[in-house]
């Protein structure tokens, strides 16, 4: 799917980007780390596509969300630090397959048991971080 670069378009990723990352406040503290970390991953996923479309050019696909932290960090000098706080959540285990699926880890262990030692509160604020950041990157476009 190609997706039409445009601020609305941009605006409206956004939108969608900040639901789910307020759906992260229903699972935290309540013993599913591996959702926060897999609703945060959807979050940033839709943010880091909306600060793509702001740049005018279009979105056929991205390359995961450092891929696409790297690619945004690299042409948009105030994006500086992007791509460590990207990094330091998908270090803390925010993706979108070893949070769902029992074959990213070693039997018999499953995704809602892989992630116990997770701060979910601080991935929390770390990622609304981010999400602050693309909204104002894409409000000066």
């Amino acid at each position: 799917m190609v997706l039409t670069p445009s601020i609305p378009e941009a605006l409206r990723w956004l939108c969608q980007a900040t639901s789910d990352l307020q759906a992260v406040s229903n699972d935290i503290l309540h013993s599913c780390p591996n959702w926060v970390l897999f609703k945060v991953h959807q979050a940033l996923e839709k943010a880091l596509v909306a600060a793509v479309l702001c740049r005018g050019k279009a979105f056929a696909g991205h390359r995961g969300l450092m891929g696409m932290a790297q690619r945004l960090e690299a042409e948009e000098p105030e994006l500086r630090g992007l791509v460590l706080d990207v990094q330091w959540l998908c270090d803390c285990g925010v993706d979108s397959k070893a949070t769902q699926y029992p074959s990213y880890h070693p039997f018999p262990m499953t995704p809602s048991e892989a992630f116990p030692s997770v701060d979910e509160e601080e991935v929390l604020k770390r990622a609304q971080k981010v999400l602050v950041t693309l909204k104002d990157h894409v409000g000066r476009k």
